[in-house]
């Protein structure tokens, strides 16, 4: 591993950027399960807010736009950039609580996140062989777990605490805009700015047709369709299913998604060692075989609050070894554009989430069975797609 230009050591430079990611993601996953609160916080029906999210993730399908700019701009420049706007939004629904202002923070939130993660992913990837790139992306990706794990649940607190959802709904924007100022503080003093290998004569239309007409991404970004598909039918659900069946509270809630948060650290954990050993291709068809059965699984199980519990714990963490496996299979199928690979991937997962969302949002009145019946279905598709088409490109 190198800190290429730096002198600050590469791992005060992971650290830094996983605090980044700490601060996206939970202001990111925060509305999932705490969206009949929000609903009733800002005064909208929870299938309003369903339809945001769906929104939210066509936004991010211009993920490919914005991650040619780290091409071309340099890394870190874009990380802070994403990282001042992310701060603006939070502070804004702090300030001035409302529907639109909060319409304006999902939207704004999702374009820091398309452009912090395939600039951060493409950072980490130049600096570590391909050979270990599998367990220092899992690492990073520590912070998808760590938002469920304490992010998540802060807000819970932060929310349930407060005498009244209009007092409460400010505090955790402002908890979470002042760790965004800090995080860009950290980046902008950590990280090199170094464009390495970067042409920035390539016009990004032009090598976005390179990448769009190689079947191995092609491939690689049906993997996030049907996965990241089948997750978010069940993320815009799940907390209703849990209120409504079992009588959840705001608090007994935010401690339900420490059980999600510790199935994504063990997912995350099974990539960094399983990955690098056994060959990423292979691992992420462990991951999407096992989540057919979790989705499966899932309505057997919710029979019970604890049996519910238990039935989240093995879909999330299946899902979460799947789709942080893919992300070091990604980095090498076109390593001379491989920000804009990765930008391609979050389109694709975005594409994912949004048919997720709506499809979620359909079958919300049928039960959680027939969300995990649906979701299955995309996992074996999935699963279809990595056995046919996508090769694994060792170099």
């Amino acid at each position: 591993m190198t800190s290429i230009n730096n002198k600050t050591p590469f791992g005060m430079q992971v650290f830094a950027t996983i605090v980044a990611r700490l601060t996206i993601n939970t202001a990111v996953r925060m509305l999932y399960p705490f969206l009949p609160a929000f609903s009733r916080g800002i005064g909208v029906p929870i299938e309003t807010l369903i339809r945001l999210l769906s929104l939210r993730s066509a936004l991010a399908m211009m993920a490919p736009v914005f991650g040619r700019l780290s091409d071309r701009y340099g890394r870190r420049n874009i990380m802070v950039t994403a990282m001042v706007v992310l701060s603006a939004a939070l502070a804004a629904v702090a300030l001035w609580p409302g529907y639109w202002i909060f319409v304006a923070f999902l939207l704004l939130g999702i374009v820091a996140q398309i452009l912090y993660q395939p600039a951060h992913q493409a950072y980490i990837s130049e600096r570590v062989p391909y050979e270990q790139r599998g367990r220092v992306l899992a690492i990073t990706e520590l912070a998808w777990a760590g938002a469920m794990l304490i992010g998540v649940p802060l807000v819970g607190w932060m929310l349930a605490r407060a005498p009244s959802l209009e007092i409460g709904l400010p505090r955790p924007f402002v908890f979470l805009s002042i760790l965004g100022i800090v995080s860009v503080v950290m980046l902008s003093k950590t990280l090199s700015n170094h464009r390495n290998g970067i042409d920035k004569s390539v016009n990004a239309f032009s090598h976005w047709k390179i990448v769009l007409t190689n079947r191995s991404v092609i491939a690689g970004l049906m993997l996030g369709v049907f996965t990241a598909g089948a997750n978010e039918s069940l993320n815009v659900v799940f907390a209703s299913w849990l209120e409504v069946t079992f009588g959840m509270t705001l608090t007994a809630i935010g401690l339900a998604t420490v059980v999600i948060g510790v199935a994504d650290l063990l997912g995350e954990g099974g990539v960094i060692a399983f990955s690098d050993r056994y060959g990423k291709r292979r691992t992420v068809g462990w991951g999407i075989g096992l989540s057919v059965f979790s989705y499966l699984a899932l309505p057997l199980l919710g029979t019970s609050r604890m049996g519910a519990l238990l039935g989240l714990f093995f879909v999330y963490l299946t899902f979460e070894f799947a789709v942080v496996a893919i992300l070091p299979l990604m980095t090498e199928l076109m390593p001379e554009a491989r920000a804009s690979v990765m930008s391609a991937n979050i389109a694709g997962h975005s594409l994912g989430r949004m048919i997720g969302a709506l499809m979620g949002g359909f079958l919300l009145p049928f039960g959680i069975g027939a969300s995990g019946i649906a979701a299955a279905v995309l996992n074996v598709l999935a699963l279809l797609v990595l056995l046919l088409w996508v090769k694994e490109n060792k170099s």
